[in-house]
């Protein structure tokens, strides 16, 4: 297991621990926007991104987004013409 510069690196992560980092980044998010220095806000931020980038690697059909959740799917429901 190789460490980064924010603790260990995500591929290295099993998917359980993998998928508990990212939920505690979610958790810690807001108290880091609202009350950390810029610094602490960029580490959250590229810790966030490294993690998110490896569970979309892992489970690219957790990440999709639900049809409604694009124009394209929005329109269809709302009988909207396509464009």
């Amino acid at each position: 297991m190789s460490a980064g510069k924010f603790g260990l690196d995500p591929r290295d992560l099993d998917d359980v621990a993998l998928e508990r980092e990212l939920r505690h980044m979610y958790e810690t998010r807001a108290e880091t926007f609202f009350h950390g220095s810029r610094q602490a806000l960029l580490n959250h931020t590229e810790r966030m991104l490294e993690l998110e980038r490896e569970f979309v690697a892992r489970f690219p059909e957790r990440t999709e987004p639900h049809e409604l959740r694009t124009r394209k799917g929005s329109r269809d429901r709302a009988g909207q013409p396509r464009t």
